[in-house]
């Protein structure tokens, strides 16, 4: 394959380049004015959007691609105008966030948040009103334990029995995603705050100690091994991934989907027949592709 068309072939969701800049460990791969090397930092808030592009008065329409939660790393490339454009930690997901969300003095987590949502208090009780709420695969720094709470590097404490050690999985990846049951739809959200129908995927399955790509087009090309179906739908299981066009939803088995919905605007279950019908409305097609995760644990 040449050059130039190994420079076309790179998807610019994962690989940080643009026509001025770009990361130093693509020079040669691709063309751009300048090359620099990353600073690695951490989100220091609940959760931050990560947009396709830096917000400012005039262009306030930016979809937000997708969502960096407490603790997880973001390399930085460029910092500028109050938004540092990088690459995520976790998935490679390249986009911009507000500087003043992200902190070089975060300690590196030792656990992550294995409930949806769980709160931050002051004290080692949970009898003061929560300083901060954080979502499921947030990481944190766990300093010390007193009874059921966990005293925070970053101050705070937090229930000890909705932390988990780093290593730790929960392999039903399936009950996992039904924990974000009637969770608000969010486009491009990944958290106990709102989440999109790849986010539900992602997540869940992160928690099972599987990393997936974020968007669904990736994810469909990325989990499992591919399942063949018909028109009858007889091979699928539960726990298979069923991909359409621009989504993707968790089978739960007796012909139930379990997805976020943009229709809703929340996370439901929904018939399979319904959603293949709403789909080839909508989109002119059903089904495209299923995806089956191999057995956890």
């Amino acid at each position: 394959m040449s050059q130039s068309k190994d420079k076309i072939a790179l998807d610019p969701r994962v690989h940080p380049y643009r026509d001025d800049l770009a990361a130093d460990f693509l020079e040669g791969r691709v063309p751009s004015q300048a090359f620099a090397a990353g600073t690695q930092k951490r989100c220091g808030t609940p959760s931050t959007p990560v947009m396709s592009k830096p917000i400012f008065s005039g262009n306030e329409n930016i979809l937000q691609a997708s969502e960096l939660l407490f603790g997880e790393a973001f390399t930085v490339f460029e910092d500028t105008g109050g938004w540092a454009w990088g690459q995520c930690g976790v998935d490679g997901y390249v986009g911009y966030v507000k500087s003043t969300d992200l902190f070089s003095t975060l300690a590196e987590p030792t656990h992550w948040v294995s409930a949806v949502r769980s709160m931050v208090f002051p004290d080692a009780k949970g009898e003061y009103p929560p300083v901060m709420s954080v979502s499921m695969m947030a990481g944190v720094a766990v300093d010390s334990i007193d009874g059921e709470y966990a005293r925070l590097v970053s101050g705070g404490w937090m229930f000890l029995r909705h932390l988990a050690a780093l290593g730790e999985t929960r392999p039903d990846f399936v009950a996992t995603a039904g924990m974000f049951n009637r969770v608000p739809y969010v486009w491009g959200g990944r958290g106990g705050h709102g989440i999109d129908c790849s986010g539900l995927i992602q997540i869940p399955l992160a928690a099972a100690g599987i990393s997936v790509p974020r968007d669904s087009d990736q994810q469909a090309a990325a989990i499992g091994e591919d399942i063949p179906f018909g028109e009858d739908l007889s091979n699928l299981k539960p726990a298979d991934i069923v991909f359409f066009p621009g989504h993707v939803g968790l089978y739960l088995g007796s012909g139930a989907l379990l997805h976020a919905s943009s229709h809703d605007m929340m996370v439901v279950t929904h018939s399979l027949d319904m959603v293949i019908e709403r789909m080839v409305e909508r989109k002119g097609q059903g089904i495209t592709r299923v995806r089956r995760v191999a057995q956890i644990g």
